[in-house]
């Protein structure tokens, strides 16, 4: 049975991939990309490659969407037919995003929604917006998807590596992350989100190599004998390195329930500067 009065709204830094925001059909807002001269609209009319081929020029600044295209997308959710609206946003201790939904969303009294802080970010967001999809899918009611997507929100995660952390700092998003001082030691952070949805460092190696086989085998323990999860490999402008990191986890990749891989979006681009591999996981009941 197909609920088609709710619908699912993910924002742009869910990092959903297009064929699964299709099969799912999932709403999708974009963030802003602010340079001097113009502002574009994440992955809508500006790629990740585009961003880091001009970071050289200029870092842009990054923003929430305007009032206007927030009220205009609700617009046509509610004009295509649905009531109730499940909206998954990318961690307030990262982005303003969350807090403008909520508000939002007591000023729209034709719809019922609700949003729901991921904590995280990247796909590590975009699996608990997938997770919601994945309910609405089975026919369980508004309020009961509500509560289990809230519920799985702790289980859901990515870990990323990234080449500098110039970005970061220059974009103010360094969060509790240390390692500022590490560069001259070739310490690499592995980076994630804590429980308050901040960028924390998991672990600390030295060298790209160790960072990755670090990353690997952290997730590793995560999924441990769990036979119920999402998986999802992400970079910035690093595509080979992630396919070579495909094959030492093919086992898992063959063994994940949903499966995601690609670049990841313009706006966190921005935030992160070429070089960023990452793994994104949600662990569900057995």
């Amino acid at each position: 049975m197909k609920n088609n009065h709710i619908a699912i709204l993910a924002d742009s830094c869910n990092d959903i991939p297009v064929e699964l925001t299709e099969k799912y059909n999932i709403y999708t807002m974009p963030l802003l990309i602010n340079y001097k001269d113009r502002s574009y609209k994440d992955r809508v009319d500006i790629t990740p490659q585009e961003v880091y081929d001009g970071l050289k020029k200029e870092i842009p600044k990054t923003s929430l969407p305007l009032r206007g295209d927030i009220e205009a997308l609700f617009d046509q959710i509610k004009a295509d037919g649905h009531t109730h609206v499940i909206v998954s946003i990318i961690s307030s201790g990262l982005s303003g995003t969350y807090q403008a939904l909520e508000l939002f969303s007591q000023s729209r009294e034709d719809l019922t929604i609700e949003v729901i802080n991921t904590l995280d970010i990247g796909i590590g967001s975009g699996f608990v917006a997938l997770y919601a999809a994945e309910l609405l899918e089975k026919g369980l009611d508004f309020d009961t998807i509500v509560q289990k997507t809230r519920a799985v929100v702790p289980n859901s995660g990515v870990y990323f590596g990234l080449k500098t952390l110039e970005y970061l700092i220059k974009g103010g998003r360094i969060g509790k992350v240390e390692g500022i001082l590490g560069s001259a030691f070739k310490i690499k952070p592995i980076i994630s989100c804590n429980a308050e949805g901040i960028y924390d460092t998991v672990a600390k190696v030295r060298g790209r190599k160790q960072n990755i086989n670090k990353m690997i085998e952290m997730v590793r323990e995560r999924i441990g004998t769990h036979k119920n999860y999402y998986l999802a490999l992400c970079h910035g402008d690093a595509e080979e390195e992630m396919l070579e990191m495909k094959v030492q986890i093919a086992d898992l990749v063959e063994g994940a329930k949903i499966y995601s891989e690609g670049q990841i979006s313009p706006v966190l681009g921005v935030h992160t500067g070429p070089g960023l591999l990452g793994i994104g996981f949600l662990i569900l009941e057995d």
